[in-house]
């Protein structure tokens, strides 16, 4: 007896194995990849079990397991699905789609850009200026932007100093960067919540993880207190950041990735 296989059948397992790959990497970004491979081995065990062997009691039972586990999975990776959803229905995503569609280049950041973030970062931490900076990259953070004052102005070394300094009315809050553009400042982040932060670490480190589990931004925080430099991502930190390694991180997430 031959089993039929045809072009839908490679379709679906092609798709099939494109969403593994894609929740694989969510997960081993957002440090869930044992969950993740945990979820993975039950499920398989339920179809051998119900499927295979054709054991019913162990396979009702199991059934019911993944139900409810369901529910269970939703409450676990909550913010995992919620930045996968964004990332899916994203502004960026479909703008891609369309250039590769007229096959034309998806614009990044330029190294040239980088260095006036690198240089600010380094003249505010010598200062002890405090500072929070988010790179929008997949995820559109058109609401945060919003919460603040819109500039769209140029990425340029003395305005982001100014930006910051500490009795400009916008120095509390993020600026935004998207599209090779400062697009906002004085912006509202949502706070992290996270208890395993350390207790040295302040409220701008506390917003700068909040929008990196929120979002796939990437942040660039120069504490007030200590001048200390370093970067959020995909909810954890980077610290103590020389500004060879912060150029570096920068070059390798913006301009690389």
């Amino acid at each position: 007896m031959f089993i039929e296989f045809g072009i839908k059948d490679f379709i679906d397992i092609l798709l099939v194995a494109f969403l593994l790959y894609h929740l694989y990497k969510l997960m081993k970004e957002s440090g869930s990849l044992n969950i993740f491979v945990g979820v993975l081995v039950f499920l398989v065990i339920g179809v051998l079990v119900s499927g295979v062997l054709e054991m019913r009691l162990l396979g009702s039972i199991l059934n019911m397991l993944q139900s409810v586990g369901i529910i269970a999975i939703i409450v676990l990776f909550q913010e995992e699905i919620r930045r996968f959803l964004f990332s899916l229905g994203g502004r960026h995503r479909a703008g891609s789609l369309w250039k590769l569609l007229r096959g034309a280049k998806s614009e990044k950041i330029e190294h040239s850009e980088i260095m006036p973030v690198v240089m600010a970062c380094l003249n505010m931490s010598k200062q002890k200026t405090g500072a929070l900076i988010v790179f929008e990259r997949e995820v559109p953070l058109g609401e945060v932007i919003r919460s603040g004052e819109v500039i769209h102005a140029d990425i340029n070394q003395r305005l982001i100093e100014n930006i910051f300094f500490k009795n400009s009315p916008l120095h509390d809050g993020a600026m935004i960067i998207s599209e090779k553009r400062i697009m906002a400042a004085g912006c509202i982040l949502p706070v992290s919540h996270d208890l395993d932060i350390p207790k040295h670490l302040g409220l701008r480190h506390r917003a700068a993880l909040g929008i990196s589990q929120a979002s796939d931004a990437l942040v660039v925080i120069v504490s007030e207190e200590t001048g200390g430099i370093s970067i959020a991502k995909n909810g954890r930190f980077r610290l103590r950041l020389s500004a060879e390694d912060l150029e570096r991180a920068l070059t390798d997430e913006l301009l690389n990735g």
